[in-house]
């Protein structure tokens, strides 16, 4: 799986090999939102088209667009492990919210 963002939206990309195609949808939010292409180029315009045609819709029908994330998360860990990620962030010489939003960075590049 390969991912495109164009304007704040992400994309899952995957490939049909039934069809011989590159297909997108939209990820993180309700709508559903897709789109297919037979090369890469072809892709990132199609991409491209559907997210600025699902904000225009938006607009004109006077909703908001989804956005994919708030920048808020709340997670519930094990003592220990909220423990362990105290004494990380503190050894790092940053808050717990730095050092996490750091290493959910790192973690996502790489997943």
């Amino acid at each position: 799986m390969s991912a495109m963002t164009y304007k704040g939206q992400t994309a899952r990309i995957e490939y049909s090999d039934a069809d011989g195609l590159f297909v997108g949808r939209l990820v993180g939010i309700t709508d559903v939102v897709g789109f297919h292409a037979e090369t890469v180029t072809e892709l990132r315009t199609a991409f491209h088209e559907a997210v600025d045609d699902y904000l225009d819709t938006c607009a004109k029908i006077g909703k908001a667009p989804q956005a994919p994330a708030s920048g808020k998360l709340m997670l519930r860990v094990p003592a220990e492990v909220h423990r362990a990620a105290l004494t990380a962030a503190e050894a790092a010489g940053t808050s717990l919210n730095q050092w996490a939003a750091k290493v959910l960075q790192q973690a996502a590049a790489h997943g």
